[in-house]
């Protein structure tokens, strides 16, 4: 996503309400606007990073992130590990069900576990017990992650 194009749109408007004003108002607006881009782009970096914490705590298991390559920012969507469910307290998994799947389920849960480098009895009780945790996921309105390249 590049800001230069947006902040040049937004000089160009101060620009030409400035062209209201006689010579002189023309020629400080020409100024204050040149003065402005670099604060222009760290408030248009800042809106960007509110607007990624308001959505990333809509999104459950993932965060987005924002971040720079040079100057310019990038939107990542980044999946958060799945904590380990909860187990009550001398209780063993003990609980048995039986499950008829179809074979192209099968394979994508068996996939998905081998991804995440667990079992498929463990992948589907974390699973399992994602969808049942009726608890919303809460994230601290002013943490900002991602990281900068040069």
């Amino acid at each position: 996503m590049q800001l230069d194009s947006h902040i040049h749109s937004i000089q160009e408007d101060l620009a030409k309400t400035s062209g209201l004003g006689d010579e002189a108002t023309v020629q400080a607006a020409q100024r204050l606007t040149e003065a402005l881009g670099s604060t222009l782009h760290l408030r248009l970096l800042d809106l960007l990073g509110e607007a990624a914490l308001e959505i990333g705590g809509q999104l459950g298991t993932a965060r987005i992130e924002v971040r720079l390559a040079g100057r310019d920012p990038e939107f990542v969507v980044v999946a958060d590990e799945a904590p380990e469910p909860a187990q009550v307290p001398g209780e063993e998994y003990s609980g048995r069900i039986t499950l008829r799947l179809p074979d192209s389920l099968k394979t994508a849960i068996e996939t998905a576990a081998a991804h995440e480098g667990v079992s498929v009895n463990t992948w589907l009780v974390r699973s399992v017990a994602r969808m049942l945790d009726s608890r919303p996921v809460r994230r601290g309105r002013n943490r900002l992650q991602g990281y900068a390249q040069g």
